[in-house]
């Protein structure tokens, strides 16, 4: 099942990543952990579909069925939504009950469906409607920095703006950032000393439950069921 994807950084404070893909033929495609939630748009049969989706604790294989293509938000790790607590969809996706025509529903109201190149703008919206929130030292201690605060209001913060503890949050994002260097042909041990895994079987079971992949798959380029997105994070600190 071929997929084309692109993505791209941010300057956004409240965006991650913007994404899109367009799969042809029907297959399964891998689906890696990822500690973020996203706003997803796809259109399947000419039919448009808008989703929340939250974080994914472990790998998962999706289904893909005929052409499709999709675009996607990945918002920053101390982005919220007042009205829709992150830990409500994670593992899990909340389809909007109503797409007509470019629009959609988020809130209860309908929103002009926005496109790659404009995600920002329409971020900002959400912002500006209240749709949106942030906290910055929920990011600033995800990537690594010391708050001022003790752990357990620092712990409390993450888990209501994220879905998830600070340990799951690393764990994920190290199993990430392990298959980006593999994949880039980094032997196994380097992997190991450079993310601070104990051995290499500790990253072996790290990469199957969250990536679903060995180390040696993630070698092969040539795999047949292809993976979600995957990308190196620039200036993170924990690694």
């Amino acid at each position: 099942m071929p997929i084309e994807s692109e993505h791209r950084e941010s300057d956004s404070p409240y965006v991650s990543r913007v994404w899109r893909g367009y799969a042809s033929g029907a297959g399964t495609l891998t689906s890696v952990a990822t500690s973020h939630w996203e706003l997803v748009f796809w259109e399947y049969e000419g039919i448009l579909h808008a989703a929340v989706r939250g974080p994914e604790t472990s790998a998962s294989t999706a289904k893909m069925i005929g052409e499709s293509e999709s675009f996607g938000i990945l918002f920053t790790h101390g982005t919220s939504m007042p009205h829709l607590p992150v830990a409500r969809f994670v593992d899990a996706e909340l389809e909007s009950p109503h797409v007509d025509g470019r629009r959609f529903v988020l809130r209860g109201e309908e929103w002009a469906m926005p496109g790659f190149d404009t995600a920002e703008d329409f971020v900002a919206r959400l912002v500006r409607e209240g749709v949106l929130m942030r906290d910055p030292l929920v990011d600033d201690v995800v990537r690594g920095g010391v708050p001022r605060l003790g752990a357990r209001s620092v712990e409390r913060r993450v888990a209501s703006a994220t879905g998830l503890t600070q340990g799951a949050i690393r764990q994920i994002d190290r199993a990430r950032h392990a298959a980006v260097l593999l994949r880039e042909g980094v032997p196994s041990l380097e992997v190991v000393h450079r993310l601070g895994y104990y051995d290499q079987p500790h990253l072996g079971r790290s990469l199957q439950r969250y990536i679903g992949r060995t180390a040696t798959q993630l070698r092969d380029r040539n795999a047949e069921e292809p993976l979600s997105l995957l990308y190196k994070i620039e200036g993170d600190e924990r690694f």
